[in-house]
């Protein structure tokens, strides 16, 4: 399997409780499709590094992995093929825990309404609610 680590750093991550969102642009969407995985990194001062990673899985459903400070996203081809589609913006998967859930959200990162400064945004989704 190729892939390609985020050159640009777009692809996003976000955790809050048991939610994981990843936001990727489109670089990041077409790299995934081409190679089947698309990755990213922080690296913190003192020097462990957090790996993020999704991945075109071969199984039936969305999977969540973590270890060795790497976290790991599978979802099935056809449901990324499926999101790659331009009216497509989320795929959304719950795992069962112990006591609750892990939310998955892998959505498509749309520009901004209003200019950011120092943000690239060029390589993003065009948002749907700019006019």
């Amino acid at each position: 399997m190729r892939w390609r680590k985020s050159a640009d750093q777009l692809m996003k991550l976000r955790i809050r409780g048991n939610s994981i969102r990843l936001r990727l642009s489109q670089g990041d969407l077409a790299a995934l499709l081409d190679g089947g995985a698309v990755e990213d990194s922080v690296v913190f001062p003192a020097g462990p590094v957090l790996t993020y990673r999704l991945e075109m899985g071969a199984g039936e459903s969305a999977e969540a992995d973590y270890a060795t400070d790497r976290v790991v996203i599978r979802f099935p081809v056809a449901e990324i093929e499926t999101w790659a589609r331009p009216d497509e913006v989320t795929m959304r998967a719950e795992l069962p825990l112990g006591d609750g859930l892990l939310e998955l959200l892998v959505e498509k990162d749309f520009r901004c309404l209003s200019p950011r400064d120092g943000e690239d945004d060029t390589d993003l989704f065009a948002n749907p609610s700019a006019s």
